[in-house]
Order: C-alpha cells, then structure tokens, then sequence
C-alpha cells in the first residue's frame, strides 16, 4: 500500500464520546443502527481525505463524531479554488454510490427491507444536512468558495460567518417549530453554534494564518496577477485585508493622480512580518526601496 494512504488511514479518529454510544447501543440492542450510522460518516468523510491527499493537502485527521465526521485539514486559504471545490464535493458525492450499493444489498437479499430503509433514510439525512449553507457542513464551504471568488479573502470568510449564523438560526428556528424535543437537532444546533463562535472569535488569527502562509510559500497556487490600486495614505493592514484567494497581487500606489512603481505582494508581506512595519502607510514602504 502506497505509505500516503496508509498514513490517511492513521488519520481516523473516533471521538470518545461515540464510544460512549457504542457501549449504549450494544446495551439496548441498536449496534446496527450505530453501524450504518458510523460507516456512512466515514465513507463521507474518507471521500474528503481521499481528494485531500491526490492534491497532496496536509490533513490534521479524520475525526468521527457521534452525530458526524469532520475532516480537519491544515490548508489555510491558498489552495486554488478548484482543488477546494473538488475536495468539498468529494464527500457529498459519496452518498450517490452508496444509495445505489445498499439498494444492490437489499437486492442481494443481504439488507432486509428494514435495514435498506433505515439505510436509505440515514443516508439522505447525512447528505442533505451536510448541504446546509452553514460553516463547517460541506454547504458552508461551498459558499465560502463562492464568496471567495468575488471577494478578498477577510470579506469573504467574515461574510461567510454571517450568512452561516443567519441561516443556522433559520434551521434551528423552523426545527424547533417542526419538532422540539429531537434530541440530535438540539446537538447538531449546539455543535454547529459553538463551531461559529469559535470561528468568528478567531477570524483575524484565521487571516493571519492566510497571509503568513503567503508568504512563506504557495506562490504555485495562483492561477492569475490581479492588481490592487491604492492611495498612498492607505495603512498597509487595510491593503493586506484586500488579498484574495488563488491571485497573485501587484500593488499599484497613486500619489495624487500618477501611479508609482507597483510593489510585489511579497514586499508588503516582508515589511509587515519580517520587519513589523503594521501601522505605516503603504507609501512609506515605497520610498524605503
């Protein structure tokens, strides 16, 4: 077995608290359930590692939880978009297939009619949940690559919050009118919360993170130049703040109405890490070269 997808399998992870359920369900005789429950959360989740690893992304791993899976990897926004894109739908996806294997095991006679139902059901939920417009489900993600393509990148992830914040609500809002006493909305809705806040909370360290890796590599990723015109009094945190994903920027400055010699991206990356230049204007750094 080739060692990057043995090292993938060594991604797997369960959380202890699905321990827990384990041991319950054998107790009340629902193992069954839990099982179908656990391999189509794994298979989700093995169809996002698995398109992780042939683009050769970095993954933290592959952790099952008792009401889902979350793939964690340690990419921070300077993939190109089209890898993402491949890599968000690839657990979605997986969900095709595995309707049509459990309607060719209950054919086979190996399901029972029982069993391809609670399979069939389990299935649909976990795909159609994961396609909520909300960070982290698939749904979210898809809509930060949206976003993404139109915006720099701290707009497009705070926006991206915002909208996920405002559609959790919604979801939690018609569920609890639907039915308030479904125990696995209440802690999807209390995970899916917790998950935001933190987020939100770490949004300028999730930036950060974005333009470090910048400029420390990832030059590859960038599929086109996309210039950023600015005056010369613009603070350079306000122009870092203008970076997007999968372009490589030329910072064009303006002294009143003629344009100076463009910067490399590189250059205000230097000046804000390396020499800690994070309050001066962006023309300063000009007339320093």
């Amino acid at each position: 077995m080739n060692n990057k997808w043995f090292r993938l399998l060594q991604k797997i992870h369960i959380h202890p608290i699905f321990w827990i359920m384990i041991g319950l369900a054998i107790l009340t005789a629902d193992f069954w359930e839990l099982l179908i429950l656990f391999v189509i959360v794994l298979v989700h989740e093995l169809g996002h590692s698995i398109a992780a690893t042939f683009y050769s992304w970095r993954i933290k791993q592959i952790l099952i939880l008792p009401f889902g899976g979350v793939a964690e990897m340690e990419e921070h926004g300077n993939r190109p978009l089209k890898e993402e894109l491949v890599v968000t739908l690839a657990g979605p996806l997986q969900h095709v297939w595995l309707t049509g294997a459990g309607f060719l095991l209950y054919k086979m006679s190996v399901f029972s009619l029982a069993t391809w139902e609670l399979f069939f059901t389990f299935n649909l939920m976990i795909f159609l949940v994961n396609l909520l417009p909300i960070w982290p489900l698939d749904g979210g993600r898809l809509m930060s690559i949206l976003f993404s393509k139109f915006t720099p990148y701290a707009t497009s992830h705070e926006r991206m919050l915002q909208c996920s914040f405002f559609f959790l609500s919604l979801f939690f809002l018609v569920y609890l009118w639907i039915d308030p006493l479904h125990l696995n909305m209440w802690i999807i809705s209390i995970f899916l919360f917790y998950s935001l806040y933190t987020e939100w909370k770490q949004r300028h360290f999730v930036f950060m993170r974005f333009l470090l890796e910048r400029y420390y590599g990832k030059s590859s990723s960038f599929s086109n130049i996309t210039p950023i015109v600015v005056d010369e009094k613009e603070k350079i945190h306000h122009v870092l703040q203008r970076f997007k994903r999968d372009s490589k920027h030329n910072i064009i400055i303006m002294k009143g109405d003629k344009k100076q010699s463009p910067l490399d991206e590189n250059e205000l990356l230097h000046a804000y890490f390396k020499e800690k230049l994070t309050t001066i204007d962006i023309g300063d750094i000009l007339y320093s070269y």
